[in-house]
C-alpha cells in the first residue's frame, strides 16, 4: 500500500490512494455489497435497544430547528436507510411526549468519495412532503421518508461538517477500516514487515502493535472532528468490529475471515506461481478489530466525550446461509462475504481475473471447514455510547 524502498514496483493501491478508492462492492451483482449485508443488518437490528437508550440522552432543541443526524460509513446498502428510519421515528415520539411538534429532520449519508452513492440514492424512497402536509402524515406514511437526504463523501477521519451543527452521529461496522496499512508494516527493513501475510492476526507482536496505534492515532482524529461538529447535547453511537483478547495479534472474528482461508489462497496464488511472495507481502487489509480498552484509552486521552456506555456485544456470524450443512454454500458465503468487503482492494491489487482466482480457492478452502466455519466464526463488535463531556 505505501511506496516502501525496493516494494514500490509490486504496491499498487498506495495510502494516498486508498481513501479515494476503498469502499465496499458497489453494484447489484452477486459479490455486491447490496446483497451481501444481512448479516450487518441482523446485528444492528440486535443493538437497537442500545441505540435507543443513545437517543434518548440526546437534548431537544427547538421544535422549529431541524434536527440533523448522521450516517458515517453508510455504504450502499437498505441497513443505512432503515436506521436512519428508527432514529427520525424515536426523536419523533420523544418530541411528541413533551407536546410538541416534530421538528423537520435531515439526514447525512457519509463515506468515503469512492461509495457507490448511486446504488444508495436509489433505495430511498421520495420525499413524503411530496405528498402529505403534517410531518405525522409524513412519518405514516411507509412508503415515503420523512426526512431531507443529501451525501456527504469524504473521511471520517478528518471534518466533514460545520461546527455544533450535528444531533445525531451514528457509525457502525465502520470504524474497523483503518486510514491506511501503517507504513512499517510494509517496509522490509522493519521489524514489524508482515512477511508472509496479508493480516495481523496471527502476526508477530510488532506488526499488531503497528496496527493497534494507527487504530488508536485513526481514533483519536475521529472524535477530534466530531467533538466540533456535535451540537451541545448531542450523542453518538458508535460500533466497530472488537476482539475479546488483550492480545491484538488474536483478531477474533476478524481474524478467522480474513486470517485463515482468505490467507490461505493468497499462499496458494503464490506456489501456484500466478503471484510472487512480495505481491503477497505487499497486500495487508487495512482493519483493526480493538479490545474495550484500546477504545477506552483513545476516549479518555482525547477528553472530548464521555462514555454513558462501552461494552463487547455478541454479534453473531457474517455468514448467512439458509443450509448450515451444505459445505459448498457455506464456503461460497464466506467467499463473497470476504469479497464483498475487500474486493475492490484485491481487484487493484492483482486486477479482477487473478480476484477470481483468489476467491475460488478461498470458496474451496472454506467449503472444505464448513463445520468448523459455522460453530466458530463468531464477530463480536466494540459498541459505545458518547456524549460531549
Amino acid at each position: 500500500m505505501a511506496p516502501l524502498g525496493d516494494n514500490k514496483d509490486n504496491v499498487v493501491v498506495s495510502n494516498m490512494k486508498l481513501e479515494r478508492m476503498l469502499s465496499m462492492k458497489g453494484g447489484k451483482g452477486e459479490a455486491s455489497y447490496v446483497n451481501n449485508s444481512q448479516a450487518q443488518g441482523q446485528h444492528a437490528r440486535s443493538m437497537l435497544h442500545l441505540l435507543k437508550e443513545t437517543l434518548d440522552e440526546v437534548q431537544l432543541s427547538l421544535p422549529d430547528v431541524p434536527f440533523v443526524i448522521v450516517d458515517l460509513g453508510c455504504s450502499c446498502g437498505s441497513n443505512t436507510v432503515y436506521i436512519i428510519d428508527v432514529i427520525v421515528e424515536h426523536m419523533s415520539k420523544r418530541y411528541e411526549a413533551t407536546g410538541h411538534q416534530p421538528p423537520e429532520f435531515s439526514a447525512f449519508f457519509s463515506d468515503l468519495p469512492s461509495n457507490d452513492f448511486n446504488t444508495l440514492f436509489q433505495l430511498l424512497p421520495p420525499l413524503a412532503n411530496n405528498g402529505c402536509g403534517s410531518m405525522e402524515e409524513c412519518l405514516a406514511s411507509n412508503s415515503h421518508r420523512s426526512y431531507f437526504a443529501a451525501g456527504v463523501p469524504g473521511s471520517f477521519y478528518r471534518r466533514l461538517f460545520p461546527a455544533r451543527s450535528i444531533d445525531v452521529f451514528y457509525s457502525a461496522f465502520s470504524l474497523h477500516w483503518l486510514s491506511q496499512v501503517p507504513d512499517i508494516v510494509l517496509d522490509k527493513r522493519s521489524g514489524a514487515y508482515n512477511k508472509g501475510r496479508i493480516y495481523i492476526h496471527g502476526a508477530n507482536e510488532s506488526t499488531a502493535n503497528a496496527y493497534k496505534k494507527q487504530f488508536q492515532s485513526d481514533l483519536a482524529n475521529f472524535l477530534g472532528a466530531r467533538s466540533k461538529e456535535m451540537k451541545r447535547g448531542g450523542s453518538m453511537f458508535l460500533v466497530c468490529l472488537g476482539r475479546t483478547s488483550v492480545d491484538p495479534t488474536d483478531q477474533g472474528g476478524a481474524g478467522l475471515l480474513f486470517g485463515t482461508h482468505f490467507q490461505d489462497a493468497w499462499d496458494d496464488l503464490v506456489q501456484e506461481g500466478l503471484i510472487t511472495s512480495e505481491k503477497r507481502d505487499n497486500f495487508n487489509i487495512p482493519v483493526y478489530a480493538p479490545s474495550i480498552q484500546d477504545f477506552k484509552e483513545v476516549v479518555e486521552a482525547n477528553g472530548s466525550f464521555t462514555i454513558n456506555k462501552l461494552q463487547v456485544f455478541r454479534g453473531g456470524s457474517p455468514l448467512v446461509v439458509n443450509h448450515p450443512d451444505d459445505a459448498a454454500e457455506v464456503g461460497r458465503a464466506l467467499a463473497i462475504s470476504c469479497r464483498s468487503v475487500s474486493g475492490v482492494l484485491v481487484d487493484a491489487h492483482i486486477g479482477e481475473q487473478l480476484s477470481d482466482k483468489l476467491f475460488a480457492r478461498v470458496e474451496r478452502r472454506a467449503s472444505r471447514h464448513a463445520k468448523e466455519l459455522i460453530e466458530k466464526l463468531q464477530f463480536s463488535h466494540i459498541v459505545a455510547s458518547l456524549s460531549l463531556a
